[in-house]
């Protein structure tokens, strides 16, 4: 018996790492198919070895999965990691808020990082420190370009298998050659499975070292919100809790009531405009969901 893990899924194929020994091109069995159970991404698996020389099998088996992402689809992960540009592009914060939410919502922790950190002084990065560490986030700083706390991140990945995710022109391609040691992600460059150039558009793993993986999510400029209540959108704001049971009516949703201790923070500088007006447009989005 041989077990691995699935780093990528195109057509009906499913490519599993086998450690030490490299990555076989597999099918899966058809009793998967009859059990509507669908191979994911991160799923370790058994494979049955068919052509050793050519580095094809058969999934056998799905070990159970630690968990199941939505969004992405894939299993298995221990953490996501969020990568912006500190500057150069500026932030998207309510494309970062979002992403905070579907991460909470499935359970994953999340640590964000801010790249290009050269470009600013350390009173905006304390300022966005003491933003999403309210959040229950690690947050870190790094230059890729001065090579400045990479070493740190890295540390932190260790024995994981970490979603990787970020707007373009943040530095996620060059990281991500950085921890695999190649030009993997290179734009227009050729996959590591050697199946013609880089353009997916799907989630895939890639393995860094032992049982230590980064599982890229191409796509990332819009996020779908979950299927969460409008009313329930308040407790994935984490630096909203002290303020809960404080606002004059019970079950506030902190948007048009009166009498808010969310909007009372808000206005004294405790919480981060920013923040809120990210919770203001996803509160909207959901409750217009609704209508259709």
């Amino acid at each position: 018996m041989v077990y691995g893990k699935i780093i990528k899924g195109i057509a009906g194929f499913y490519y599993v790492h086998v450690e030490a020994c490299g990555i076989y091109e597999c099918k899966a069995k058809g009793n998967f198919r009859n059990k509507k159970i669908k191979p994911l991404v991160g799923d370790n698996v058994r494979i049955e070895i068919i052509d050793e020389e050519n580095f094809k099998g058969n999934i056998e088996e799905i070990l159970e999965r630690k968990n199941e992402l939505i969004r992405p689809a894939a299993a298995n992960i221990d953490q996501a990691l969020l990568l912006f540009a500190i500057k150069e592009p500026a932030p998207n914060l309510n494309l970062l808020d979002r992403f905070l939410v579907m991460m909470d919502y499935q359970n994953v922790p999340v640590i964000v990082c801010f790249n290009k950190v050269e470009l600013v002084d350390e009173k905006e990065q304390e300022r966005l420190r003491s933003i999403y560490e309210k959040c229950g986030c690690r947050v870190l700083f790094m230059s890729i370009y001065e090579n400045k706390g990479v070493d740190e991140l890295k540390k932190l990945l260790h024995d994981k298998t970490t979603i990787l995710a970020g707007p373009s022109g943040v530095g996620k391609s060059s990281f991500t050659n950085i921890l695999l040691e190649s030009d993997t992600m290179e734009t227009g460059g050729i996959s590591r499975i050697g199946r013609g150039r880089h353009t997916t558009r799907h989630s895939e793993i890639f393995n860094m070292y032992g049982k230590s993986y980064i599982c890229d999510t191409p796509g990332f400029t819009s996020l779908m919100l979950p299927e969460l209540e409008k009313e329930d959108l308040r407790y994935y704001f984490p630096d909203f809790e002290e303020f809960e049971g404080k606002c004059r009516f019970n079950g506030c949703v902190h948007v048009n009531e009166p009498g808010c201790a969310v909007k009372m923070a808000v206005d004294e500088g405790i919480l981060s405009k920013d923040r809120y007006q990210s919770y203001v447009t996803l509160y909207e989005e959901l409750k217009n969901k609704k209508k259709y």
